[in-house]
């Protein structure tokens, strides 16, 4: 590999990882217009295995604005980040995938000190770039584990 080529996979791979951090914060803040504007105009969502719903960012934006309200404080921790690179239409690095995990502890009240709710699991993000820069096309939410008051992890 040249230094271009190494220097361009690294400002890739940086750009790829603040784009799970923008994800993950969008969510947290529940800013549910920069968590649209991290899609592509085709890009999904899929919190099927958390109870939640599949399908376009849009869709997917105003559901979570609805559930996440029982949760005024929430903090993604995402964690473990592979990324790896793809080749669309031979050219190299255009899509990536990111396989990441989390643990997500929320809470029904802004004032306790301690979650009420944690959960954990896997992402799996799916990104293309695109004139304006890396977008998520894809996102995959494999929950393992939750906790809920008065329950044990399972």
């Amino acid at each position: 590999m040249t230094q271009r080529v190494e220097l361009a996979t690294v400002m890739d791979r940086l750009a790829v990882d603040e784009m799970v951090t923008d994800y993950a914060t969008a969510v947290d803040d529940g800013d549910w217009t920069a968590y649209r504007a991290l899609f592509t105009p085709d890009g999904r969502a899929d919190y099927r295995s958390a109870g939640g719903i599949e399908g376009d960012a849009g869709k997917v934006a105003a559901w979570l604005a609805e559930s996440m309200r029982v949760f005024p404080m929430r903090q993604h921790l995402i964690v473990n980040r592979r990324v790896r690179f793809g080749i669309l239409e031979q050219d190299a690095g255009d899509t990536a995938r990111v396989r990441a995990d989390y643990v997500n502890p929320m809470r029904f009240d802004a004032e306790g000190a301690a979650p009420d709710f944690v959960c954990g699991g896997r992402y799996a993000f799916g990104l293309l770039r695109t004139p304006d820069g890396w977008r998520l096309r894809e996102v995959v939410v494999q929950e393992k584990w939750r906790r809920m008051p008065g329950r044990a992890a399972g």
